[in-house]
């Protein structure tokens, strides 16, 4: 089994890139983390999975091993093929992934080139327990962020109206909750103190 490989990025392609290791090519089909790591010319290293069928081997690439696992809980579907599981993975970032599937958010995973809104709601059904909060923000950029839209923290309903308000203003959801906390860090107790200290901030 090859489950690793660190070598020099020789050619990449809209779904595949080849990679020199010991003098011997493979060519993976990565995933869109695996393809935000790769720059030709230069060394790299994935994590990969190999699927080996009647009619030929196959070598999947991936930038972490926590993608890789996320990976390998898609095609434990029943009839999500590793193929598939790579388009999700390039049309999701990991991130978004786990969130779509811990908030069951079946319209953020038909978006992915290829996948059916069948096919999307028996994803969720099937990896709706094995993907935890926990797992939802460790992988994301914004823990608190996913903490809040999963509801695995509370927020005051003082903090919930200044985020409305900041995103009234144009603000995105993530910029609001950051300054939010930004603002309480601050000593702001009011709902208008903590907007003013957030606008102040500069989001």
């Amino acid at each position: 089994m090859i489950a690793y490989l660190q070598g020099k990025v020789l050619t990449v392609t809209s779904e595949t890139a080849i990679i020199e290791v010991g003098g011997v090519g493979y060519e993976l089909y990565c995933s869109g983390g695996a393809f935000r790591k790769i720059t030709v010319g230069e060394r790299v290293e994935l994590y990969t999975y190999l699927q080996v069928k009647e009619d030929g081997i196959t070598l999947f690439g991936f930038a972490s091993p926590k993608e890789k696992e996320l990976f390998l809980k898609v095609i434990s579907v029943s009839g999500v093929g590793p193929k598939m599981g790579i388009a999700i993975l390039t049309g999701l970032s990991a991130d978004e992934f786990t969130r779509a599937i811990a908030t069951a958010d079946v319209k953020r995973l038909s978006a992915v080139k290829g996948l059916g809104k069948k096919t999307a709601e028996k994803i969720v059904l099937e990896l709706h327990g094995k993907i935890s909060a926990a797992e939802v923000i460790s992988a994301s950029a914004d823990p608190i962020t996913a903490a809040m839209e999963l509801g695995t923290v509370s927020v005051s309903a003082q903090d919930e109206e200044a985020i409305s308000a900041l995103m009234g203003l144009g603000f995105t959801k993530n910029e609001s909750a950051q300054a939010v906390k930004r603002a309480r860090e601050q000593g702001a107790s009011t709902t208008e103190e903590i907007i003013r200290k957030a606008l102040q901030g500069g989001i």
